[in-house]
């Protein structure tokens, strides 16, 4: 059976969930339009001081490595084109 966006994405979420809820944050996928994925920070993620760093080193490497067809990624107002990095 083939997986929609939304499953695909949530599988590439729960890979990174562990880590975000060793400092007590979580993710949220808001919807997925084309070829761009919605994020929403939860729980101390929200406040985090460096989430540039998370959202960077984990979750835009993550989404890049398991979903090539994602280009863009808008976790809450931070924009990340994937497709030049």
């Amino acid at each position: 059976m083939l997986k929609t966006k939304e499953q695909e994405v949530e599988q590439v979420l729960d890979m990174i969930r562990p880590a975000l809820a060793l400092d007590m944050g979580d993710i949220r996928l808001v919807k997925v339009e084309d070829d761009t994925v919605f994020l929403e920070l939860l729980g101390a993620c929200s406040t985090c001081p460096v989430p540039d760093i998370t959202m960077k080193d984990v979750i835009i490497v993550a989404i890049k490595n398991f979903l090539p067809w994602v280009k863009k990624v808008q976790i809450g107002q931070h924009k990340f084109d994937i497709t030049k990095e």
